[in-house]
């Protein structure tokens, strides 16, 4: 497993751009799972209103860091053919508050997939450690592209995670997890 260096910005998530997961660190297609990390920059104007004096990482972004966790996985399962789209969260709980700085790890799973949508399980602890500050049940809708815009850039931010798309598989870095 990497470790993510001090003060790296290319590991911070990207907020304003809605970018919340930085790299893709293992994908497993026969189980199916998939982990990543993200660090949460340490300052943003985000935190100037969630709290003054108190910042912390609005749980609707941890949230959507286990969605696009999901998506990712989502993704490569259908070797980025398909689109995933949100479509409904169930008994997601917030446990802990995350702070500016914090180094975040995503883990997600498919749990069952059949007529058009995908039921994943998803978690975020902070790197290092067991207890998690966020996890939920999320449910997708799989579509096709609605255009070859949306499926392009998809790739150029797989790409960007570390994901490799082929023509039957999907890898990380140069390792083959097809």
């Amino acid at each position: 497993m990497s470790v993510l260096k001090q003060n790296d910005p290319i590991h911070d998530m990207q907020i304003d751009r809605f970018q919340l997961v930085s790299r893709v660190e293992t994908l497993e297609i026969l189980e199916p799972a998939i982990s990543v990390y993200a660090r949460v920059p340490n300052d943003h104007t985000i935190f100037s209103g969630h709290f003054p004096g108190h910042p912390l990482m609005p749980g609707v972004l941890l949230t959507e860091m286990m969605a696009q966790t999901c998506g990712f996985l989502l993704l490569s399962l259908c070797q980025f053919k398909k689109m995933p789209f949100l479509a409904a969260l169930k008994d997601v709980k917030l446990r802990d508050f995350v702070l500016p700085g914090a180094d975040l790890l995503c883990r997600a799973t498919r749990e069952h997939d059949g007529s058009g949508y995908a039921v994943m399980k998803a978690s975020i602890s902070r790197v290092g450690e067991e207890k998690r500050v966020c996890d939920g049940t999320l449910i997708f809708r799989i579509t096709p592209y609605p255009n070859d815009q949306l499926r392009q850039h998809m790739l150029e931010r797989a790409h960007k995670v570390g994901l490799e798309v082929h023509h039957d598989s999907v890898t990380v870095g140069e390792e083959n997890v097809s």
